[in-house]
């Protein structure tokens, strides 16, 4: 994503980073734009960085030197609920946030208010074939829902449309990655705070057979003895357009295709 803004020709002055966890992304941007004002917000205050503690002494003294970037302001809040002044940044980032949004269409719609006439929405999310493999394997264990469900690129740009922005380019790539087993898949989603939080997920504990049953699933679709864990990453970007100005003084010249000219007089 960093990489597709040498593309845009962009000198925001605030910065809305959505889903901002340890904040990474904001070190990333501060360096493209040194000047500019962050806003670090996340539904999930234990992901914030910093959270219940604030920065240190040190780095609120460090922000106060000339040409400092200074520190993020940090908001727990939920994204399609953003307690920010209309049109109010020039830039919002979302890597991955929109995948964990309640309502994505609800996300779009609250980002497009946030941002100001001419700023630039960029995000990543995953697309439907994310952990494929997994879904499979767990449907041959029980009927339960184990894996989320994912927009298609498709029809975020469709929701981007109907949201309000203009010019949206998508893309996607597919990234597959490969585990010793199932349990050492399973452990590096939970460590990265992938976790199942749908509605119609299994409330108990998962039986020793029923774990067996996905494991061997699992196994079933090994290759060169290691399993596959495939990642579809879906890349966007749009603008909030700029609003229209009323033209003064227009004279309106309608053509009719049916009506004759007249001949030319002699």
């Amino acid at each position: 994503m960093g990489e597709r803004l040498d593309y845009v020709k962009l000198a925001p002055r605030r910065v809305l980073d959505a889903g901002s966890a340890s904040a990474a992304s904001i070190a990333l941007l501060s360096r493209r734009y040194p000047a500019a004002e962050f806003i670090a917000i996340d539904f999930a205050a234990s992901r914030l960085r910093g959270a219940g503690r604030g920065p240190s002494l040190r780095a609120r003294l460090r922000s106060l030197l000339p040409g400092a970037p200074r520190l993020p302001l940090r908001i727990c809040a939920d994204f399609a609920r953003a307690p920010l002044a209309s049109n109010s940044v020039d830039l919002v980032w979302a890597n991955l946030a929109l995948a964990y949004a309640h309502d994505p269409a609800a996300t779009l719609r609250e980002w497009q208010r946030v941002l100001a006439p001419g700023g630039l929405l960029m995000f990543s999310t995953y697309g439907p074939d994310t952990l494929k493999e997994l879904r499979v394997a767990f449907a041959g264990a029980d009927t339960y829902k184990h894996v989320h469900d994912f927009t298609d690129l498709h029809d975020l740009g469709d929701l981007l449309v109907a949201s309000g922005y203009a010019d949206p380019v998508l893309d996607m790539e597919f990234l597959t990655l490969t585990y010793a087993d199932a349990a050492a898949l399973i452990r590096e989603l939970r460590a990265s705070g992938q976790t199942n939080a749908r509605d119609d997920r299994g409330r108990g504990l998962m039986s020793p057979r029923r774990w067996a049953r996905m494991v061997a699933a699992y196994d079933a679709l090994r290759v060169e003895g290691r399993i596959p864990a495939t990642m579809e990453i879906v890349y966007g970007h749009a603008w909030k357009p700029q609003p229209r100005r009323a033209i003064q003084d227009r004279a309106v010249v309608r053509f009719d295709p049916k009506r004759r000219a007249a001949p030319p007089r002699a």
